[in-house]
């Protein structure tokens, strides 16, 4: 039955797939699809916005308007299906399991190699803005599992750089952003690069050095780097 009520809106515009709102909302109501995210089914969404606070595009608003009554029931059968390993169609991407064999040419035990780490602490939330090792840096800003995905970070990505790491996903937005201005404002950084992995929770960390840097009133360099769940290299872009 149609009443007239609060539900969520989306600006598909606005929306840049993150998924930050999907794992934002309890009841499973909002789905990315096609690249975008959209409310899977009005009875499932009880319109009291806990996933508005979390888009970092500000796309999602409040509306009244005539819409299909929330429904508890529904909802919980729709929850059982989507936490179901068969039935992943409303799963968050990140989420989603994956196994892949492991590469030819690799050996059972690899030799041991040097590390690039030249710096310490690497959490963002850890570094503090004033380490001298800021200083006219070129920072390595990566999302925590990129290591862990690309065999070759230490060689392609740190040797020289200065390393911060985190998860846009699961850590604390506002804190990075300020971190991220302090650390731009109090230090000559001479170059970015970003690197990332494929899946969409994963691009809220050059949105977050963006906004850093404009709250800081800098500018430097900054390429991103995007990393696929296999390890590979599949995009780099200058901004």
């Amino acid at each position: 039955m149609k009443v007239r009520r609060n539900i969520i809106e989306i600006d598909r515009e606005r929306c840049n797939g993150c998924g930050a709102c999907v794992s934002a909302c309890a009841e499973g109501a909002i789905a990315i699809v096609d690249g975008k995210a959209q409310v899977v089914s009005d009875v499932f969404c009880d319109g009291l916005g806990n996933c508005i606070g979390e888009c970092p595009q500000d796309a999602l608003k409040i509306v009244v308007r005539e819409a299909e009554d929330f429904d508890e029931a529904a909802v919980a059968r729709h929850l059982k299906v989507q936490s179901s390993p068969q039935s992943p169609l409303w799963q968050c991407p990140s989420a989603a399991v994956r196994h892949s064999e492991p590469k030819a040419g690799l050996s059972e035990q690899p030799p041991v190699s040097i590390s690039a780490l030249s710096t310490w602490p690497v959490q963002l939330r850890l570094v503090p803005p004033h380490a001298p090792f800021l200083k006219g840096a070129d920072l390595l800003v990566a999302s925590d599992c990129t290591a862990f995905a690309h065999a070759g970070f230490h060689r392609d990505f740190l040797q020289g750089r200065v390393l911060l790491t985190g998860c846009p996903k699961f850590d604390d937005r506002e804190l990075y952003v300020d971190k991220c201005k302090e650390i731009f404002k109090q230090n000559d950084i001479k170059s970015i690069t970003i690197v990332v992995m494929e899946v969409p929770c994963c691009q809220g960390m050059p949105q977050i050095v963006k906004a850093g840097l404009k709250a800081a009133g800098a500018s430097a360099p900054l390429e991103t780097v995007v990393v696929s769940v296999g390890g590979d290299i599949v995009e780099r872009r200058q901004e």
